[in-house]
């Protein structure tokens, strides 16, 4: 994983113009799919990278009232936070659009989760080691509700850097759980994300119980 310079809270300037919101008229399959991850991980920063339409972000400022509550250890600088749900859109080609919804990452909002889960196939999770605590909590819910996933490694520039396989043990993920980098800034990365997501899925939709 590359060190990187800027602050990865920031998304990169989007390549050209968005599309238009309104969806392709060759468009015959919609996938909602949610980002998941603990507070300051990225999720908000992907979501408004990939998005071919203006995302929709709920983002608020943090205030005194948080303190003692939200947990911010390793993310000080960090001002605002997400507090229902990010919305973006992508199509990945001429039929296929992927749905994107963005999770709260502060403990105190997983309430909206139930909702947000409601009808998504798959999940990816931003992950950031320098705080891998912070993603237990999120890979155990996901497990418990039964939802596919991948894990993305968020690049921050001070971020230490680990074998997959000590992430994988460090996260208790079976050897069948996808686990790679990622830059949320970074438009193509992101994409590359959905997509893991997506042969993820196909590969367990076209599993037998011989080859499980």
């Amino acid at each position: 994983m590359d060190s990187r310079t800027c602050d990865p809270a920031t998304p990169a300037p989007f390549p050209g113009p968005r599309r238009e919101d309104t969806l392709p008229a060759s468009a015959t399959a919609a996938v909602k799919i949610v980002i998941v991850g603990g507070f300051g991980v990225g999720k908000t920063t992907l979501v408004g990278s990939v998005s071919e339409i203006r995302p929709l972000t709920t983002e608020e400022t943090m205030t005194r009232a948080a303190i003692g509550i939200d947990d911010i250890a390793g993310v000080e600088r960090k001002t605002t936070t997400t507090v229902a749900m990010d919305f973006g859109r992508i199509s990945i080609d001429e039929r296929l659009i992927l749905y994107l919804f963005g999770t709260p990452g502060q403990e105190r909002f997983w309430f909206l989760w139930n909702g947000l889960f409601d009808g998504a196939l798959g999940a990816v999770v931003l992950v950031d080691t320098r705080r891998l605590e912070v993603s237990f909590d999120v890979i155990g819910h996901l497990e418990d509700r039964g939802v596919p996933f991948v894990v993305a490694v968020n690049a921050f520039p001070d971020s230490p850097v680990h074998p997959v396989h000590e992430l994988r043990a460090a996260l208790d993920l079976t050897e069948d759980v996808p686990v790679f980098d990622c830059d949320a800034r970074d438009r193509a990365s992101c994409r590359d994300a959905l997509m893991t997501l997506m042969r993820h899925l196909h590969s367990l939709a076209t599993m037998t119980p011989e080859h499980p």
